[in-house]
C-alpha cells in the first residue's frame, strides 16, 4: 500500500508542526479557563501486547486515553470541548474513549453548552473489533440529542480525520471548518489498494478539495479558530443569557489538559476495547495506523436524520486511513516503505470492554449525570423488554425463549467466523429481493430519492411483510459471478452516497406515517471512489445514524448477510435487531482488517474471529437480539445453535458442508423468517411510542458497556 495522498497540503497538518490535543485547547480558549472533565480510567485489557501498547501511548502522551474533555471560555462565552489526540494510537476510538466523549456530550446538554469539537483520528480502534465501531451509534445519537435540544454543536476537522469518526460526530456539525491541507476521508488509500490493487485518485480528500464540493464551511488554521469561533457562536447563541459563571474547578490532572492519572480509579470505564498498536507511524495514516481502523468499503459509522436532520447540509468529507508523503516523521515518529510502522497484531478482544451498569432484569441503565444509572432508565428497559416479549413473538417459530443478550449459547456450538463469512457470500444465498418475494405482499418499490438521484445499491419498498405493513429498506445484494468463490469480499452493488439519501427518504415516508421500518442489512460495504468522497458519503452515514437513532416510528433491523463496515452501521440502529445465523458485522471487511493489521488479506478470517464479528459474538454482547438459525430442518429459531458439525462437517473443514446455511433451502428459510420478522414488527407497532423510543435510546447508550 502506498502511504500517501497527494492532497495538495502543506499547511501545519501536514509536518511536525502538528498540534497536540492539549496545545489545541490552550490556543482556543481564553487563558486560564480550562476545567477537564475526564475521569481517570483503568487499563483492563488481559492481551499482554495491547496492554503495552496503551502504557507506551500514556508514557508519550501523558494521556490517558486518545480524547480529552472538559469546557473553557471563547471570549467569556462557556463552551464544552472534546479533542482528539493522534499521538495516542492514532486517535482511535474504543470503548473507553467513545464512553468518555458521550459522557461530555450528555453534560454539555445537561448544562447547556455550546459544543466544539477537534477530531483528529484514523477512526474506530481495530483491536476492539465490531464494539468499538458500534460506539460512533451511541457518540452520534449523543450529538443528536445535544442539537435537537438547541444547542450549537461545531466542529473543525484536524489532520488527518478518516473512518467511523468522520462518518459520525465528525460529519454533523451545524457549521464545520478544517486545518489548511488536512486530509480528511472515508477510507484509507492502504485499504483501497490492498483490495483492489491500485491507489485511491489523489487531490481527493483534502480540506480544500472538500470545501469545493461544498462538504466542508471553512479551511482555517489553528490561529483564527478562536475568533471565528466566538463570532459563529455570538449568532447562534444570540436567544441565550449571558453566560453563567464558570463552575469551581473539578479535580483536573497535573500536567495540564487530558493528563494520564498517576493512578487509575477502580470501577471507571476500561481503556478496554481493542486498542490499535502504538504508532511509530506516520501522523497521517489514520485508519491505517496502529490504533485507528480505517473504515473501508463502507467501514465506518454514522448520521444524521430524518426527525432531527431534515435541514442538515449535504456535506461529509470522506476519508478514512490518512497518510503521510513519504519519508515524513512528526514529533519523533518515524516512518518506513509505504505505511505506518509498528505491530499489528495485539487485536484485543471485545472481552476488554468497559465495565457497565445493570438495570433490572438484566438491561444495562441510561446514566446519569453522575455515572449511576437512573431509575426511569432501569424502569424503562426492564417495562418494554417484557411488553415485547408479551406480544407472543418468542413463540414464533419455535423459538425457545425470550429475546435478548441473556440467552447466550456457548461458543463451541456456534459456527466460526470463517464458516459464517463464508456462507455469507454465496452466490446462491438469498438477499431482500428474495425476501419479499417469499415473505411479502403487496410490495411497491420505490426509486431512488425523489429529487433526481438514484442508487442501485439500495432497495426501497413499502409492503406486507409477514402480514404487517412496513417501509423496507435494504441493501440490494447482487449473486456473485458463475465461477466466483467466497473468498475475497463478497459480490454486492456498492452503496453511495446517494442510496444513503434514498435510505433516509424511507425513514421519513416511516416517520410521517407512522410505519414500522424494516432494514435489511446484507453489503461488502460503501461505494470508494472519487465521486463517492465527493458526494458527502461519511456525512450521509452519520446523518442516516442520526436519523435511526431519533426516529419516532418503530424500527426492526435484519442482519442478513454480510456487515461491512459503515454501510451496515448506517441502518442498524433499531428498536430490535434480528440477524440470520451466518450474518457479521464489522468495521470494515476481514480482508481490509487484515491488510491494516498485519499488511497481507491472507489472514482475514483471524482477525474476524478476534475481533467478534459473527452473530453469537454479536448476541453476547447484546446488539443482537435473536439469532435466526438457517437449516432447513429446524423449526425454531431463537438462540440455539445447531450441531456445529452440521455447519462443518464432520472433519471440521469450513467447506465441506452446506447444512445450516440458508442457500441450500433459501425460500424454507425465508418463509420462516417472514413470519417473526412480522410478528417483531406488530409487537413494535403495539408499543408506546414514548416508551419505546426511551427503551431504544438506553440500548443505544449502553453499547460497549458491561452486562
Amino acid at each position: 500500500m502506498t502511504a500517501t495522498n497527494s492532497s495538495g497540503g502543506s499547511g501545519a497538518s501536514r509536518g511536525a508542526a502538528r498540534a497536540s490535543a492539549r496545545e489545541l485547547i490552550e490556543a482556543i480558549v481564553d487563558p486560564g479557563s480550562w476545567h477537564g472533565w475526564d475521569e481517570p480510567v483503568a487499563i483492563t485489557t488481559d492481551d499482554p501486547d495491547y496492554r503495552a501498547d496503551l502504557e507506551r501511548a500514556r508514557e508519550r502522551t501523558g494521556l490517558d486515553e486518545s480524547v480529552i474533555t472538559g469546557e473553557g471560555r471563547i471570549e467569556g462565552r462557556r463552551v464544552a470541548l472534546v479533542a482528539c489526540e493522534f499521538r495516542f494510537l492514532a486517535g482511535s476510538i474504543g470503548v473507553a474513549a467513545g464512553e468518555r466523549l458521550v459522557r461530555a456530550v450528555e453534560r454539555a446538554t445537561a448544562e447547556r453548552l455550546p459544543l466544539l469539537a477537534a477530531p483528529a483520528s484514523g477512526g474506530t480502534r481495530m483491536q476492539e473489533g465490531t464494539v468499538a465501531f458500534l460506539q460512533m451509534v451511541k457518540v452520534a445519537a449523543a450529538i443528536t440529542d445535544h442539537k435537537a435540544a438547541g444547542l450549537p454543536y461545531l466542529v473543525h476537522l484536524r489532520h488527518p480525520t478518516t473512518g467511523g469518526v468522520l462518518a459520525s460526530w465528525g460529519s454533523l456539525g451545524h457549521v464545520t471548518a478544517a486545518e489548511p491541507g488536512a486530509l480528511i476521508g472515508f477510507m484509507g488509500p492502504r485499504v483501497h489498494e490492498a483490495l483492489y490493487g491500485e491507489e485511491f485518485p489523489p487531490g481527493v480528500q483534502n480540506a480544500e478539495n472538500l470545501m469545493n464540493h461544498g462538504l466542508i464551511d471553512a479551511v482555517l488554521p489553528l490561529s483564527r479558530l478562536s475568533g471565528v469561533a466566538a463570532r459563529v457562536l455570538r449568532v447562534l447563541c444570540a436567544g441565550d443569557t449571558a453566560p453563567a459563571p464558570a463552575p469551581a474547578p473539578a479535580p483536573a490532572p497535573a500536567a495540564g489538559p487530558g493528563a494520564a492519572p498517576a493512578a487509575t480509579a477502580p470501577g471507571q470505564p476500561g481503556d478496554a476495547g481493542g486498542a490499535s498498536t502504538e504508532p511509530t507511524p506516520d501522523p497521517g495514516a489514520p485508519g491505517d495506523a496502529p490504533g485507528g481502523t480505517p473504515e473501508r468499503r463502507g467501514g465506518s459509522s454514522a448520521g444524521g436524520g430524518p426527525s432531527a436532520v431534515s435541514g442538515s447540509r449535504r456535506g461529509g468529507a470522506g476519508g478514512a486511513d490518512a497518510t503521510e508523503p513519504k519519508g515524513t516523521a512528526a514529533r519523533g515518529e518515524t516512518t518506513e516503505g509505504r505505511g505506518v510502522e509498528g505491530r499489528w497484531d495485539a487485536e484485543a478482544g471485545p472481552s476488554s470492554a468497559v465495565h457497565g451498569y445493570v438495570a433490572p432484569g438484566g438491561r444495562s441503565a441510561e446514566r446519569g449525570a453522575d455515572g449511576a444509572a437512573t431509575p426511569e432508565a432501569a424502569g424503562v428497559a426492564g417495562g418494554v423488554g417484557a411488553a415485547h416479549d408479551q406480544a407472543g413473538v418468542a413463540a414464533l417459530a419455535g423459538a425457545s425463549d425470550g429475546a435478548g443478550p441473556e440467552a447466550v449459547v456457548p461458543s463451541a456450538e456456534v459456527p466460526s467466523a470463517e464458516v459464517s463469512i463464508r456462507a455469507s457470500r454465496r452466490a446462491e444465498r438469498p438477499g431482500v429481493r428474495d425476501l419479499l418475494r417469499v415473505a411479502a405482499e403487496d410490495v411497491s418499490p420505490l426509486s431512488g430519492t425523489g429529487a433526481g438521484e438514484h442508487d442501485p445499491g439500495l432497495l426501497l419498498a413499502l409492503a406486507r411483510v409477514g402480514g404487517t405493513p412496513c417501509v423496507v429498506l435494504g441493501h440490494n445484494r447482487r449473486s456473485a459471478r458463475k465461477g466466483d468463490t467466497a473468498e475475497g469480499p463478497g459480490e454486492g452493488q456498492a452503496l453511495g452516497p446517494a442510496g444513503l439519501r434514498t435510505a433516509r427518504r424511507g425513514m421519513h415516508i416511516a416517520a410521517e406515517l407512522g410505519l414500522p421500518l424494516l432494514t435489511v442489512i446484507d453489503t461488502a460495504g460503501a461505494a470508494l471512489s472519487r465521486e463517492a468522497e465527493e458526494g458527502g458519503l461519511a456525512a450521509e452515514i452519520a446523518r442516516c445514524l442520526a436519523d435511526m437513532v431519533t426516529l419516532p416510528a418503530p424500527t426492526l433491523c435484519l442482519l442478513l448477510g454480510q456487515g461491512a463496515g459503515g454501510a451496515a452501521l448506517a441502518l442498524l440502529p433499531a428498536d430490535r435487531v434480528v440477524a440470520a445465523r451466518h450474518a457479521w458485522l464489522s468495521p470494515l471487511p476481514p480482508e481490509g482488517a487484515s491488510a491494516i493489521l498485519h499488511r497481507t488479506t491472507e489472514r482475514a478470517y483471524e482477525v474476524a474471529a478476534r475481533q467478534g464479528v459473527r452473530s453469537a459474538d454479536l448476541l453476547a454482547q447484546g446488539i443482537v437480539d435473536r439469532i435466526v438459525e438457517e437449516d432447513a430442518s429446524d423449526s425454531g429459531d431463537g438462540s440455539r445453535a445447531g450441531d456445529a458439525s452440521q455447519v462443518e462437517g464432520a472433519s471440521g473443514a469450513p467447506e465441506a458442508s452446506r447444512a445450516g446455511d440458508a442457500s441450500r433451502a433459501p425460500d424454507a428459510f425465508l418463509g420462516r423468517l417472514g413470519h417473526l420478522l412480522g410478528a417483531e414488527l406488530a409487537a413494535l407497532r403495539a408499543q408506546d411510542p414514548g416508551e419505546r423510543l426511551a427503551a431504544r435510546r438506553v440500548r443505544h447508550r449502553r453499547i460497549g458497556l458491561g452486562r
